[in-house]
């Protein structure tokens, strides 16, 4: 990479803030994955009232878990961010198509995942300048 294309250096601040920032959303993503894989009763209702049947929660937890370990890794953070965008905004619109309030949480973890990508990501930063 030349001079001219190389990202300034984050600041220690914003990369811990980017790191805890990060972390949130991937231990809601696990605990998400994990109720999934444990399929208690309040699970299975809950899929049931949203219109999905049993068969299809090992898929969903299998997309969820692959999504969120491509985001773990940086080498490809940024497209694993993306992938999770996709799975949230199914989550949200699911919720919503339902009328659940709780089509707010997908939302606020999609925008936690990018806040902190972007506080620990040069290359985010490099394209989505937040100063002039």
């Amino acid at each position: 990479m030349d001079s001219a294309t190389q990202a300034a250096p984050i600041p220690k601040g914003a990369l811990w803030a980017g790191r805890i920032l990060s972390i949130i959303p991937v231990l809601l993503l696990l605990t998400s994955a994990t109720a999934k894989i444990l399929k208690p009763p309040p699970v299975l209702r809950g899929f049931a009232q949203l219109g999905y049947s049993e068969s299809i929660i090992l898929k969903l937890t299998i997309i969820e878990l692959t999504f969120t370990a491509i985001y773990l890794i940086p080498r490809t953070a940024i497209f694993g961010a993306i992938l999770l965008t996709a799975y949230l905004g199914g989550a949200t619109a699911t919720h919503a198509r339902v009328g659940d309030p709780a089509f707010i949480g997908p939302v606020l973890c999609g925008v936690l995942l990018w806040l902190g990508l972007y506080l620990r990501d040069a290359r985010l930063r490099s394209l989505v300048p937040l100063r002039s």
